[in-house]
C-alpha cells in the first residue's frame, strides 16, 4: 500500500521471502545481482530470547544489508524490527508506535529518487 501511495505501480513491486532475518542480506544480494530493480526493502523481526542468538542475528542482518547496499550501489531499506518482546514488535508493526515497514518503504523510495538526481 505504501509503495503505491509513493507512486510505484503493482507491476514494479516484487515480493520475495527468505527463511529468516539472517538471510535478508543474501536475498537483497540476489536482487542486486539477478534482477533489474531500483531498490530493496528488507523487512523482518527478531524478538530477543534468553540466549545471545538475538545479538548475532541482528548484527549479521544489519551489517550484511549495509554491505549489499554499498557494494552494489543500490538502496536497501532496513525495515527489521529488533525488539525485546512480542508486544514491542506489534506496537511497531502497525500498532500504537506506527509501522516501521511503511517507514522503510518511504525511505527506499526517497533513496531511489535521490540516487537518480
Amino acid at each position: 500500500r505504501t509503495l503505491r501511495e509513493c507512486g510505484c505501480s503493482d507491476e514494479n513491486i516484487i515480493v520475495r521471502y527468505v527463511p529468516g532475518t539472517f538471510e535478508l542480506p543474501m536475498g537483497a544480494r540476489f536482487f542486486a545481482e539477478h534482477t533489474d530493480v531500483d531498490g530493496v526493502i528488507a523487512l523482518g523481526c527478531v524478538v530477543k530470547g534468553e540466549t545471545p542468538h538475538f545479538d548475532y542475528v541482528c548484527l549479521g542482518a544489519t551489517k550484511g544489508i549495509s554491505d549489499v547496499m554499498l557494494e552494489w550501489d543500490m538502496p536497501v531499506a532496513f525495515g527489521v524490527l529488533t525488539t525485546l518482546d512480542q508486544q514491542q514488535a506489534l506496537d511497531r508493526a502497525g500498532g500504537r508506535l506506527g509501522n516501521k515497514g511503511d517507514e522503510a518503504a518511504v525511505a527506499a523510495v526517497k533513496m531511489v529518487r535521490l540516487q537518480r538526481e
